[in-house]
């Protein structure tokens, strides 16, 4: 059952002022930026190289590591990199070797034609993937750690943070790579994308420089934690010496956090918040995977997309991912997430209303507006709730396999969206209207556990 205290307005907006959600911000902003790589950017280069809508959809399972990014997880949270990590600390130290990597693939994809190497360009993309799913890992870790264990208002203010920070990087880093190819492609370079990449990997260099100015707590108390599991485990083994000492890592490395989450909660409504988690976020993932193909279909440039999709989306998410951490913070993630998930639905609709009246810039505007709306509502309410149910001891891991599930559901199957289309012999308003279907059995698992989830809201 959430526990929570009324208060007014004013007081509930002021924790937004806290200079920690500075550094949130900034970490949200690198999370959220490689998703323009990946996403938008590499399925308008691949659509513009004359590539299907089936082929761009199955492109896109490169997504999925971030699914299984819990797996390694475990060995994120406790490897310390050598030097690197007494120079600049654990959690950022692994920041800047996963940036470098995406920054040094930006520069292979500049010298790549797609249409002729298909298969490096997907490899690369998977890359980028892996480093991006590996980096959240530690990036969320932060973000969780800049907050104290008992804040939770600065905990649920720190997540719309966090979606404001993504969103960011994701939105305005859209309006860069396609203005840069826009322009670039008007003024007659053939290989206007590869540039673009090159534009792009300036943006992971000043996230780098950024990255420097956010405080990471000292990990005394977290390493004093694990250390304990791990003698538990080798007491039990009745042995000591170097196998068993190895064997009681390795075990409460893995097992610990799982057994933890586990143990916290009770079997069935750990399964119940699981269930909830991987199906909570699949119809935005349909319509978000397809939707920059559908907008180029009916008629709008790169040019219509950077402003109305991202620029405007952008200022649309920033302002209600605001209010929807003010209205969680004042009336509970719980009635959040089901106000979100109605929401989600219903304004996919509009989208159907978009492709059945054809282009119109207008109804292209508000479709947006509320699709990013409902999207900052539900983020913000989800990242709020995973965040509120990890155990510090495993912040990074805990976190990292509740995302995961939550990133399987939507990367895993929404890979099936440009094939869904085709099967639907490209019928976009049926589409999404099969979108704004799928979050009702997620919100019935949240109905059946919602009295019993221990969430500290103070």
């Amino acid at each position: 059952m959430e526990i929570y205290q009324k208060q007014s307005f004013k007081d509930s907006f002021k924790i937004y002022l806290d200079k920690r959600m500075w550094r949130i911000l900034l970490l949200g902003t690198i999370s959220g930026f490689p998703w323009v790589l990946i996403g938008s950017s590499l399925s308008l280069w691949l659509k513009e190289d004359g590539l299907s809508r089936s082929t761009i959809g199955w492109a896109g399972l490169i997504f999925a590591v971030y699914a299984f990014n819990y797996l390694w997880a475990p060995l994120i949270d406790r490897i310390r990199i050598p030097w690197i990590t007494s120079k600049v600390g654990h959690r950022r130290g692994w920041i800047m070797i996963m940036q470098l990597i995406i920054l040094l693939s930006l520069i292979f994809w500049s010298v790549i034609d797609p249409t002729a190497n298909l298969a490096l360009v997907i490899m690369i993309g998977l890359i980028i993937a892996i480093a991006s799913a590996t980096q959240d890992i530690t990036v969320d870790a932060l973000r969780i750690e800049q907050i104290g264990k008992d804040e939770g208002k600065s905990m649920q203010a720190g997540a719309a943070i966090a979606v404001v920070g993504w969103w960011t990087g994701y939105k305005l880093g859209g309006v860069v790579a396609l203005n840069a190819a826009d322009y670039f492609q008007s003024a007659g370079f053939e290989n206007y994308w590869q540039i673009t990449f090159l534009i792009l990997g300036i943006v992971i260099i000043a996230c780098n420089i950024g990255l420097m100015f956010v405080h990471e707590p000292p990990p005394t108390e977290r390493q004093e934690a694990q250390r304990k599991t791990d003698e538990m485990i080798q007491k039990k083994m009745r042995i000591s010496n170097f196998a068993t000492k190895w064997t009681a890592w390795v075990s409460g490395t893995i097992a610990g956090p799982i057994i933890s989450f586990f143990k916290k909660n009770g079997f069935k409504i750990a399964l119940g918040i699981l269930g909830f988690v991987f199906l909570f976020k699949i119809g935005e993932a349909f319509l978000g995977r397809m939707s920059i193909i559908f907008y180029k279909e009916i008629g709008f440039s790169k040019s219509d997309i950077a402003i109305y999709s991202k620029g405007l989306g952008w200022i649309t998410t920033v302002v209600f991912t605001l209010l929807g951490g003010l209205f969680a913070i004042r009336s509970g993630v719980i009635k959040a997430m089901f106000v979100s998930g109605i929401l989600m639905a219903s304004t996919n609709l509009l989208f159907s209303i978009l492709a059945w009246t054809g282009k119109s810039e207008w109804l292209f505007a508000v479709a947006v507006i509320f699709d990013d709306m409902a999207a900052a509502f539900a983020t913000v309410a989800f990242v709020a709730f995973i965040s509120m149910l990890v155990d510090r001891t495993y912040t990074a891991t805990q976190y990292a396999l509740l995302a995961s599930i939550g990133t399987a559901g939507r990367t895993t199957l929404a890979a099936s969206s440009g094939a869904m289309v085709d099967w639907l012999n490209g019928d976009w308003g049926i589409f999404f209207i099969i979108t704004a279907v799928m979050v009702i059995p997620s919100l019935i698992f949240l109905y059946v556990i919602k009295n019993d989830i221990k969430l500290s809201e103070k």
